[in-house]
């Protein structure tokens, strides 16, 4: 996508965002946290935005939680995990190469580069050591970054519902029922939409549709087709060597039960009352279940 269609999608962004209350608005005065916009550049030039959020009161650099959103995705859609969590901990969420603040370029929309900007990242916040969290396509990402990097630098893998390559494979959607196909925005809107089980604030939906859009069709497809075969991402769980928390919902109960036997240190937890983005829809219940987790088997 040229420059001033970017430019333009970025303003439609931000004019869904002047829509919403402001985050302030919406939280206590003092939120006990802090947080700020940071940009690095990656070895192959690109401008790539993190939020980083510090508990208000200072302290809590010795724990650090790093977000890697889903398929388009901006790092904000954590905000239910930056408000808890970074009242006692750092909080880094993260905005992929082509989503959220980040710059758009036009090429690194693979596997293997999303790991490398993952790296990138984590040299950029100079943690000695993560919890890194991904959810969706961001677990894919996340295991591309252990697959290629190792663990050295992560005390806890956090996964959110997506495949982890294990067995049974995930079974295809059911084929969409529309007559025609629809326009990038609208099938966007509809991905959007479909994420939650507990009905969403339309402000909200049309705010983060419009985020999503940010990313180009060409790049958002290419996102969808990492040709890499499922034991890649296997292999990458199996040799991590760190505590592992597994949170999805009942189409992946298979490939949980399967972990939870291979490797008897994971957790495994099944949210069957919430939609795909379920750190959001049930946030209450994930954010106690990743705070014990934390608290029990990371930072003990």
């Amino acid at each position: 996508m040229s420059a001033p269609g970017i430019r333009r999608r970025r303003l439609l962004a931000a004019a869904a965002l002047a829509a919403v209350p402001a985050a302030a608005e919406a939280q206590p005065k003092d939120p006990g946290y802090a947080a700020a916009s940071r940009f690095f550049t990656t070895s192959d030039g690109v401008r790539l935005h993190y939020i980083e959020a510090l508990p208000a009161e200072g302290g809590g650099m010795n724990h650090t939680l790093v977000l890697i959103p889903g398929w388009t995705m901006p790092a904000w859609i954590f905000a239910p995990q930056i408000a808890d969590f970074a009242r006692y901990c750092r909080v880094i969420a993260f905005d992929p190469r082509g989503q959220g603040d980040s710059e758009v370029p036009a090429s690194g929309y693979t596997a293997e580069r999303r790991g490398q900007d993952i790296a990138e990242l984590l040299g950029a916040i100079r943690a000695r050591k993560v919890v890194l969290l991904g959810w969706s396509l961001g677990v894919l990402d996340s295991l591309a970054y252990v697959s290629r990097d190792g663990s050295g630098h992560l005390s806890a893998l956090v996964l959110i519902d997506n495949s982890i390559g294990e067995n049974p494979p995930p079974r295809p959607g059911p084929a969409p029922r529309h007559r025609r196909p629809l326009s990038y925005a609208a099938e966007m809107g509809d991905f959007v939409r479909g994420m939650f089980h507990t009905p969403q604030p339309r402000s909200y939906l049309d705010r983060l549709t419009a985020t999503c859009l940010i990313t180009p069709e060409p790049a958002a497809r290419a996102l969808l087709d990492y040709r890499v075969p499922r034991t890649v991402w296997r292999d990458a769980v199996y040799a991590a060597g760190v505590p592992i928390l597994y949170c999805v919902r009942p189409h992946l109960v298979g490939q949980a039960e399967n972990l939870a036997r291979r490797d008897t240190e994971a957790e495994v937890v099944i949210f069957r009352h919430a939609g795909h983005a379920l750190f959001v829809d049930d946030a209450q219940r994930f954010n106690a279940v990743l705070a014990n987790f934390l608290r029990e088997r990371v930072w003990s």
